[in-house]
């Protein structure tokens, strides 16, 4: 069974960065669409960046891009989230999710993922 762990999120100030990782077991993200998504206090899921299992090229929420990078060393079964020049409106619980058969127009759905961690708290200080 595939399970995910996410770790990283740390206390920030504006401005700062943080390395968000995401161990996978069970299986390998090659074999995966894989994304991260984040969640504020009182708010929906919302979806943040991902990659698709059978293309490299990676998709971002239009807030993040130029900021955040996501990246995967399939040889350790880690996915990362480098977030660059973090924002107060930043601050979320980080969770990282994967499923096999996600199709491009559902990529930014939370609801297709099958698989998800238990989430890492990031927030950002002004």
């Amino acid at each position: 069974q595939v399970q995910l762990v996410e770790s990283g999120g740390a206390l920030v100030q504006a401005g700062g960065s943080l390395r968000l990782s995401c161990a996978i077991t069970g299986g390998t993200f090659r074999s995966y669409t894989s994304a991260w998504f984040r969640q504020a206090p009182g708010q929906e899921r919302e979806f943040v960046a991902a990659f698709r299992r059978n293309n490299a090229n990676p998709y971002y929420v239009e807030s993040v891009k130029g900021r955040f990078t996501i990246s995967r060393d399939n040889a350790k079964s880690t996915m990362f989230l480098q977030m660059n020049s973090l924002k107060p409106e930043d601050t979320a619980v980080y969770y990282c999710a994967a499923d096999s058969s996600i199709i491009l127009s559902s990529l930014r759905n939370s609801h297709e993922y099958d698989y998800w961690g238990q989430g890492t708290q990031v927030t950002v200080s002004s």
